[in-house]
């Protein structure tokens, strides 16, 4: 036991035994003086009644042991040691919990870069296909590649559909296909195509779907029709990139419309230049 320990023992023990001495002194103070009588075979006087109970307390008094006063000290170092291990079972859980806050946050940020990488990938795969396709375009030699000019998939997705979502709205303010901007857009980015030729197609064929033959096919592309201008613009977008490419040549125009190859392959060029 430690000299701090010893020193709280030894007043803990005293202050009880100084505390029995009190309480019997004060028993003794407040009972009735004690009668005594002649004893007339011996001629001595003989206490009994209360003042006998405070003798026989005085002398239990005097009897307390320090086995008895630490008895009474039991309980105090358990409460000192309670409060010391308490005050350890906190830091220990304090500790635990730091702990494992750090592990759930260190985990969150590998998960966050890790999805921060898979994005730049995939976007990284999106921004090389669209130059592999623009190149075999230009290889082509076809007087849009100088008419049109070149559009620039290597400043990332959000920036690329905000840019063209933005002028593709502006060419399509007055149609029926206003405010689908973005969809021409993010779908030109998914495919890896000119995001100004499937709007500016909408023109040629349709007015920009004023004048559509089926339902939502503003481009008439075959006998399809659509139940929502998202569902054909994408579904477009995507017919381009796979039957066609990157975008206009007169190669595909004649492809497009055989019957009027010039004027579509045209007017097309124009209302890309628009946007």
């Amino acid at each position: 036991m430690g000299s701090a320990s010893k020193n709280i023992r030894n007043t803990v023990i005293a202050a009880v035994s100084a505390a029995a001495v009190v309480v019997a002194i004060a028993a003794a103070t407040v009972v009735a003086p004690t009668f005594a009588v002649a004893d007339r075979s011996s001629g001595e006087a003989t206490t009994f009644g209360i003042g006998k109970s405070t003798a026989s307390l005085t002398a239990s008094v005097a009897n307390i042991s320090e086995t008895d006063a630490t008895a009474a000290y039991s309980e105090a170092p358990l409460a000192v040691t309670d409060t010391a291990e308490t005050s350890v079972l906190a830091t220990s859980v304090n500790y635990d919990v730091m702990v494992g806050v750090n592990k759930v946050e260190e985990r969150r940020e590998a998960e966050r870069r890790a999805a921060e990488e898979a994005e730049r990938r995939a976007q990284q795969e999106k921004i090389d296909q669209a130059a592999a396709n623009e190149a075999a375009w230009r290889a082509m030699g076809d007087g849009a590649v100088n008419a049109v000019g070149s559009v620039d998939f290597s400043v990332g997705k959000e920036a690329f559909i905000a840019e063209w979502g933005a002028r593709i709205d502006a060419y399509l303010s007055h149609s029926v296909l206003a405010g689908y901007g973005e969809t021409f857009a993010a779908a030109a980015w998914e495919y890896g195509v000119d995001p100004r030729w499937s709007p500016a197609i909408s023109n040629t064929e349709s007015g920009n779907g004023f004048n559509c033959f089926l339902p939502h096919n503003a481009w008439g592309w075959g006998s399809s029709s659509w139940s929502s201008w998202s569902e054909a613009i994408n579904a477009h977008v995507a017919g381009l990139a796979s039957a066609y490419g990157y975008s206009i040549t007169y190669a595909f125009a004649a492809k497009y419309c055989p019957p009027n190859t010039q004027h579509w392959y045209n007017n097309t060029i124009s209302q890309m230049q628009l946007i």
